[in-house]
């Protein structure tokens, strides 16, 4: 079923988080993406109710991709360490080598930190990295058409 039948479809991928704002920021300056209308940062200044509970990003055409959870607490994953694992994470590509290495630079200066760097692997060339909120996330090389 593809959804258009009427069978289940994924609409979005919801991460829980401490700060939905900063969150959904670092994903949307990362992934080029949008906010859903009304999800908008408020003015400098101004209460950012949205902020505080449930924020979701589009791509530019309008398809759902992420949304953000407000929680009151969440313990941070430990992967590679045991401790708390990883529960979801989001596979990310990039074609080439090249782009994996400059796409480093912007990971790290948007606020995320490298887990695990497998950038020599032959088949797969990938780095894993935790966003502000600690969740992993994978960028690999993506050979496919």
């Amino acid at each position: 079923m593809t959804g258009t039948d009427g069978g289940i479809r994924l609409c979005q991928v919801v991460l829980d988080c401490t700060d939905a704002r900063a969150l959904a920021e670092f994903y949307r300056s990362l992934l080029d993406l949008v906010y859903r209308p009304g999800d908008e940062p408020p003015q400098p200044g101004a209460d950012d109710e949205r902020g505080r509970d449930w924020l979701v990003l589009r791509t530019r055409d309008g398809a759902p991709q992420l949304a953000f959870q407000q929680v009151e607490t969440l313990p941070e994953a430990t992967w590679p360490e045991p401790g708390v694992p990883q529960q979801l994470h989001l596979d990310l590509t990039v074609s080439s080598v090249e782009s994996l290495l400059e796409q480093h630079e912007r990971v790290l200066r948007l606020g995320g930190r490298l887990l695990l760097d497998r950038i020599d692997d032959d088949e797969e060339p990938l780095r894993v990295y935790a966003d502000p909120a600690g969740h992993p996330f994978c960028v690999f090389v993506s050979r496919r058409g």
